[in-house]
């Protein structure tokens, strides 16, 4: 494991390496927890207030640092914005040998403790889980290549495509669930799926009296499975909701929401959690934020 967290309990898996070569994308168990083009696995904090307090990144295995990065300030990305090809943020680079190349991206400012051409060993600290570069979340992107090559470290050589892997570059290998969350958002009133779906349902901005409603579109989520939502606004919590799945379904929304209070929502920025659970096992989690003026 590149970071210091217990996958399920304290950080989850969000996306994997697509390895689609067409503009479709799919995971290497062809699933879809993956992007065009993804080209590392996105190991994902389960708030903001983890990264605050700090999750220490670690090398994945021997070898030496070839670069770092520790420059970028921690803020979400705004659309538009020129990175200046420093989309990964604060980042360490390191060689292993044989070829074999591991990056880790979106680092905390700051925190990068190695420099280049120090020798490291497996689980040395190289730095802390941050919000720099191409990212709206707090996540480590662990990006493993040989040569000019990417390499999917759960099926480097992808001989049984879709099932499970018969080798994998991991020590002990995550295991891999194909459930997911596809967006979470905020919105005036319980959605449908379409609109969901669309976008359409989202708001960035309420007004003091309108209904706050937090949505998460699921996709294969199992009967039992719980969505758990969560708001805080600017006086603590807002409400905290879970919701459960009554079957199988290839796609599902659940929401939930409160109506404005008699004196309107205080003004100020409000965050919506919504985390996918199976049994004792945190499998996804996305969040929304919202301002009120």
């Amino acid at each position: 494991m590149p970071l210091d967290c217990v996958l399920g309990e304290t950080c989850v898996i969000e996306d994997y390496p697509d390895v689609d070569p067409t503009e479709a994308a799919k995971d290497y168990r062809c699933g879809l927890k993956t992007r065009d083009g993804h080209s590392g696995t996105d190991f994902a904090l389960l708030s903001f207030e983890q990264m605050e307090t700090g999750v220490r990144v670690i090398a994945a295995a021997d070898g030496r640092v070839e670069a770092i990065r520790n420059t970028r300030p921690d803020q979400p990305y705004v659309p538009g914005t020129d990175l200046n090809g420093e989309e990964c943020g604060n980042a360490v680079r390191i060689n292993h040998g044989n070829g074999y190349q591991s990056v880790y991206c979106h680092m905390k400012l700051g925190s990068v403790r190695v420099t280049p051409g120090q020798r490291v060993v497996q689980g040395q600290l190289l730095g802390e889980v941050g919000l720099s570069g191409l990212t709206n979340y707090p996540h480590l992107h662990l990006t493993i290549t040989q040569g000019s090559e990417v390499v999917d470290p759960f099926a480097p050589s992808q001989a049984n495509a879709c099932s499970e892997p018969f080798e994998t570059l991991w020590l002990d290998t995550p295991p891999y669930a194909d459930a997911g969350l596809f967006t979470v958002g905020i919105s005036d009133s319980v959605p449908d799926l379409d609109a969901v779906q669309t976008g359409i349902a989202r708001r960035t901005v309420l007004s003091p009296t309108d209904t706050m409603v937090l949505y998460a579109h699921i996709f294969q989520g199992n009967t039992h499975d719980r969505i758990e939502l969560t708001m805080t606004g600017p006086e603590g919590d807002v409400f905290d909701h879970t919701a459960m799945l009554d079957q199988d379904q290839a796609q599902s929304m659940r929401a939930y929401g409160r109506r404005a209070p008699d004196a309107g929502w205080p003004k100020g920025d409000y965050r919506g959690y919504a985390r996918l659970v199976r049994g004792n096992t945190i499998l996804a989690v996305r969040h929304a934020d919202i301002i009120v003026e």
